[in-house]
């Protein structure tokens, strides 16, 4: 626990258990989106499919860097991930991107969609909260902001056809702006 960083942040404004439960829930949602994009992946099936495969992969590898970032700040703070997987997974802020009924290629889109939207929410939410008082969280979720922004970006285009900026990443899950707070890497 960083007990300087935390006074500092308590000084500035920042209630402390109401940024580690959204941390907290946020981590969740990144695993539990991992785990979701895996089957989602594997269901892009056929010629159309097969061109989101890679997409899905970005997205999916750079959702589980988002998890692998967020763990250590939440335990600078003074939290923990819960013990339990089920209780973890049941605090995600996201809901859970299920493998639709009719698993087309544009009902996946839609589900991956509705994800990343979801995402963008909560990452905005926690600029929000952290902005000019906790500059470390704050850096951080912009960062995974900036790469859930292009996650819908990407989904978007593909389900509308309209043309979103998104370019290939170099390799899938190059977190481009999150890999530098990830200390296994």
């Amino acid at each position: 626990m960083a007990k300087k960083n935390i006074e500092l942040i308590k000084k500035a404004g920042i209630d402390i258990k109401v940024l580690l439960k959204k941390l907290i829930d946020a981590a969740s949602a990144e695993f539990t989106t991992y785990y979701y994009y895996t089957i989602l992946r594997a269901y892009t099936t056929g010629l159309e499919g097969e061109s989101l495969k890679e997409i899905v992969e970005d997205a999916r590898l750079e959702d589980r860097n988002h998890f692998e970032a967020l763990t250590p700040r939440i335990y600078e703070l003074g939290g923990s991930l819960p013990k339990d997987i089920r209780k973890f997974a049941d605090r995600a802020s996201c809901m859970d991107a299920y493998l639709p009924d009719e698993p087309t290629v544009k009902n996946i889109l839609k589900v991956l969609l509705d994800a990343e939207r979801c995402a963008v929410g909560v990452y905005t939410d926690i600029c929000n909260y952290t902005h000019g008082k906790d500059p470390r969280t704050y850096e951080l979720s912009a960062a995974i902001l900036h790469e859930e922004t292009e996650h819908e970006a990407w989904f978007e285009e593909l389900l509308t056809g309209n043309p979103s900026g998104h370019f290939k990443r170099s390799q899938p899950g190059v977190s481009p702006y999150v890999s530098k707070f990830i200390q296994n890497k």
